[in-house]
């Protein structure tokens, strides 16, 4: 299936020039390896950038720059051995995100669960996946900072449009939505969020203290 709904130019030069953060540049590789038309986009990207480096005049590296370098992966420890991120509850996932190490799935909320990754960035932005029941109804929120959710499997709607696998959402302060989980089959998002939501409402206020993403 094709994705409707992809990252912005904005995003794609970032995820192309590597100044993405980790937990987003993670969400943007997943949905590349799904969208052709997106991949094509960063290879253009890439390679004028490429072209761009070899016509820039060469910067002299400062002293003691290639001995700091060494000493730095002198003390990288070996890549400890990921959990597997597929499961009998998991869609065939990226290569991407199988690099990860998974924890458990936890329980959330009614028809809402929750499983962390190993990925963090240095901003407190953080990849984790979200399970949801056919036919649940997420609170009405916005974010105090960004949030970007790619579908992997099932699909959900909001006043934004549909959302099926492969389709991926950037949302910030100024975007309000509730999504709701299309009914057949549970909907599994990797989502890279930086702050919290923040529940709208009488109803959202009363359960916002029991809200941790």
């Amino acid at each position: 299936m094709t994705a409707r709904h992809h990252p912005s130019p904005d995003t794609l030069l970032a995820f192309a020039s590597g100044s993405l953060d980790p937990a987003r540049g993670l969400v943007v590789a997943c949905h590349i390896e799904r969208c052709p038309a997106c991949a094509g986009q960063v290879r253009l990207m890439e390679e004028v950038g490429g072209a761009l480096l070899a016509d820039a005049e060469p910067t002299p590296l400062t002293d003691g720059a290639l001995a700091r370098t060494l000493a730095r992966l002198d003390g990288i420890a070996p890549e400890a051995a990921a959990v597997p991120g597929r499961g009998h509850d998991m869609p065939v996932v990226s290569q991407a995100l199988e690099r990860c190490a998974l924890g458990p799935w936890r329980w959330i909320g009614p028809g809402l669960h929750w499983r962390s990754t190993d990925v963090l960035a240095e901003d407190g932005t953080r990849a984790f996946l979200l399970r949801s029941k056919p036919g649940t109804r997420l609170p009405h929120h916005t974010h105090t900072g960004v949030e970007m959710t790619l579908v992997l499997k099932g699909a959900f709607s909001h006043q934004g449009g549909r959302y099926a696998a492969g389709d991926l959402e950037e949302a910030d302060e100024a975007t309000e939505h509730q999504p709701i989980v299309d009914p057949g089959e549970d909907c599994i998002c990797l989502v890279a969020m930086n702050g919290n939501l923040r529940l709208l409402g009488v109803m959202g206020r009363l359960l916002q203290p029991f809200v941790r993403l």
